[in-house]
């Protein structure tokens, strides 16, 4: 088995020390992959959140036009109710594995690129690379939008982005898009002795989760498909909910989470179209026949758009010709790559570790897996160099 470098193990290990857990800042972490770029020469451009808590880091090493940018984000899901066998704040390598929470996703890539950044300094470039490290990927991709503009304002254009999420580096060309709603109900409440007299809002919400439900059953069965995703047709599910204050009281409120994932080519607005008419056309008539001030509030809260790149685009000819892969391949969830092809810089999707892993407890990537990530880099390199 092929072993990865020293320096690509103890980067690694280093970024899962910083608990970037999306609650949490990430500034500690860009300030010491900052410092370690801008040592090496990288110019490095900063974008924050409103808050100054948190940052999007854009640093380029070469000069000149065009450039591929190497991308990834450096927040993580919660490790809260998780039954971890080690600290999952400390790296640990066991039986060829590197285990921490964010090992595969994402920090596996960023922990390769910033190892291998000396020789990108050391390359005599005749087109730049860039390094891409966002926030809040993981709350429906935040963060990405204000690092995008920032690069646009500055006339900076790459001509190619690898997003190196887990795809056990194999070049990933297309993926859906998603939409992630809050839903807010709004009943009156009564005492449950006088349920005349309120308006449940638990019970309505019920309604609307039961046809989304029938909204994905139907795409199951009948949707759109298109070959080579695991999962060959759009989804929706509702995924969080709460409301009620009382055992005996009529909720005035509820509040649920939905998200659907769609194919490349098809509309998003088709399935938020069809829950507002219900809502708007079954379910806000009987409750506002009790109260005016009942009312069902949809909010967009992340946006990410289907990833479909071209068999004539350059950076999936490069990717593929770097990776060895005959062909690319597709994936059902959502990444950054589709933000950055949005302004004209096509990307592809490819990075060490398995998404079977990610979010899991004891999440790893395989040592072998780096040492893939290592060679692709470095042919990426010879490819733009002189």
């Amino acid at each position: 088995m092929d072993a990865p470098s020293k320096e690509t193990v103890d980067d690694l290990s280093s970024l899962i020390g910083f608990d970037t857990t999306s609650r949490n800042s990430n500034l500690a972490l860009i300030d010491w992959a900052a410092e370690r770029l801008e040592g090496l020469g990288a110019t490095l451009r900063y974008d924050f959140n409103d808050e100054k808590s948190k940052a999007n880091l854009f640093a380029t090493f070469g000069t000149g036009e065009g450039g591929v940018v190497l991308s990834g984000h450096t927040d993580v899901v919660p490790v809260d109710g998780q039954a971890w066998s080690t600290d999952p704040f400390h790296a640990d390598v066991r039986d060829d594995r590197l285990y921490g929470r964010g090992a595969c996703d994402m920090k596996a890539f960023i922990g390769v690129v910033l190892a291998k950044a000396p020789i990108f300094a050391a390359a005599n470039l005749r087109e730049p690379i860039h390094v891409a490290l966002t926030y809040d990927e993981e709350q429906g991709c935040l963060g990405v939008p204000g690092l995008i503009a920032d690069i646009q304002r500055a006339g900076i254009h790459p001509t190619g982005c690898i997003v190196g999420e887990p795809t056990d580096m194999r070049v990933i060309a297309a993926h859906k898009g998603g939409r992630i709603y809050r839903c807010h109900v709004h009943g009156v409440a009564a005492h449950s002795s006088l349920t005349p007299r309120g308006v449940n809002a638990i019970e309505y919400a019920a309604k609307l989760i039961s046809h989304i439900q029938d909204l994905a059953d139907h795409e199951e069965s009948k949707g759109a498909r298109q070959d080579g995703f695991d999962v060959p047709f759009s989804t929706i599910s509702t995924n969080v909910i709460s409301g009620g204050n009382g055992k005996n009281i009529v909720p005035a409120a509820c509040e649920f989470f939905f998200d659907y994932r769609f194919l490349p080519g098809l509309s998003p607005d088709h399935f938020i179209s069809s829950i507002q008419a219900y809502a708007d056309k079954e379910l806000l008539p009987r409750m506002k026949a009790r109260s005016a001030k009942a009312g069902i509030d949809f909010e967009c809260i992340g946006r990410i758009p289907p990833l479909d790149t071209q068999d004539s685009d350059e950076i999936l000819k490069l990717a593929l010709a770097l990776s060895g892969d005959n062909s690319p391949g597709k994936v059902a969830y959502g990444t950054e790559a589709p933000f950055f092809a949005e302004i004209g810089i096509p990307s592809v999707i490819c990075g060490p570790g398995s998404i079977e892993q990610a979010h899991k407890p004891d999440e790893y990537v395989s040592l072998e897996q780096l040492a893939i990530c290592e060679r692709f880099i470095d042919r990426l390199v010879g490819r733009l160099s002189h």
